[in-house]
């Protein structure tokens, strides 16, 4: 069954979670008061610092060590500080964000720490080649991993991916650097993205991280989520499966599964495959629609078993932007699919 709020003294959402040192952490964006009216840009999630959160146990008390980075205190932001991520690596601990930059345009930028409840010091600039939004870390450890780290984002309408176009769109003759070889389209700005019979649907990004944590080791590449009849990619059209934003990587039994919302259909998804740059076979819903109009959720295995973190606007009232982190166990069958404990 689904659990209460973690925590009702403030509203949080976004959540991501880790098992650092034996203990959960939870890493989620703060949602705050504001009187901006719902729009598809998003501009209600006005949330400008992030807090983290920390259990010993399930259904032990939940301890918030309060703001452990600010909006103030990252020079190339501008506003809306949205869904973050954490890792580990290195011995230290990166938190992993989106937010605009003075122009507007959502990049993804990385605070470390030597603690994981932080606080988190923020680098001077943005990941150089990063664009878009809702990043996931996944560091492939363990037996059957590389050792690596990889950095998966992507969110569309106000998360600005489908603004991201080939350079030929614009008459350009190169992109923006080696890392991101597309252009920024601001006319494509708002609740725009391809459509039509035939159109494929817009894929998650993913680049391997550099052994520092604090750019791209490689090019970004596209995601492709796979229909299991055809082995076609999803189309555009498909909004009950098709991507929309939330990427998460997570690995059982050897299989990587890549979850994600639907957006505007409002599931949360997950599709299977055998290497971290997919392509990966959708498989089903993971979550029926909650109350509020987004998805965005992790998995972590914590204590023996393993657990869906996501949010609701239950504590609310179904306010839209004020949301509230909750988490349930999830059960994997014989053929590996994931149900609802």
């Amino acid at each position: 069954m689904a659990s209460e709020p973690l925590v009702k003294h403030i509203y949080t959402a976004d959540p991501s979670a880790h098992v650092f040192n034996n203990k959960l952490y939870i890493y989620p964006s703060h949602d705050r008061e504001t009187d901006i009216a719902f729009n598809d840009n998003g501009d209600q999630y006005d949330m400008n610092d992030y807090h983290v959160l920390s259990m010993d146990r399930v259904g032990g008390e939940v301890t918030d060590h309060g703001v452990v980075l600010h909006q103030k205190d990252v020079p190339w932001v501008s506003k809306q500080l949205w869904a973050p991520d954490a890792a580990h690596k290195n011995g230290k601990y990166y938190l992993v964000f989106p937010a605009r930059d003075k122009e507007g345009i959502f990049r993804i930028g990385v605070a470390s720490s030597a603690n994981p409840e932080g606080p988190f010091k923020a680098e001077e600039s943005y990941i150089r080649g990063s664009y878009s939004i809702d990043p996931a870390v996944f560091v492939d450890d363990g037996e059957q991993g590389d050792g690596e780290a990889y950095l998966y984002f992507g969110g569309i309408w106000g998360g600005q991916l489908q603004c991201w176009v080939e350079p030929s769109v614009l008459d350009k003759n190169e992109g923006e650097n080696e890392l991101n070889t597309l252009v920024f389209d601001a006319s494509r700005s708002g609740p725009q993205e391809p459509s039509g019979k035939g159109t494929l649907a817009l894929g998650p990004r993913v680049a391997r991280l550099s052994k520092d944590m604090f750019s791209l080791a490689e090019p970004v590449r596209e995601i492709h989520i796979l229909d299991p009849e055809t082995g076609e990619p999803i189309g555009a059209d498909d909004h009950a499966r098709r991507f929309f934003e939330a990427a998460w990587l997570h690995r059982y039994n050897g299989t990587y599964y890549f979850s994600y919302s639907t957006g505007d259909t409002h599931y949360l998804a997950y599709a299977t495959g055998s290497s971290p740059y997919g392509p990966f076979t959708y498989r089903g819903r993971i979550l029926e629609p909650v109350l509020g109009w987004t998805t965005h959720h992790s998995i972590a295995e914590f204590q023996g078993k393993w657990w869906l973190f996501y949010h609701d606007c239950e504590l609310s009232k179904g306010v839209d932007h004020l949301r509230s982190v909750k988490m349930r166990e999830i059960v994997y069958d014989e053929q590996g699919a994931i149900r609802l404990a």
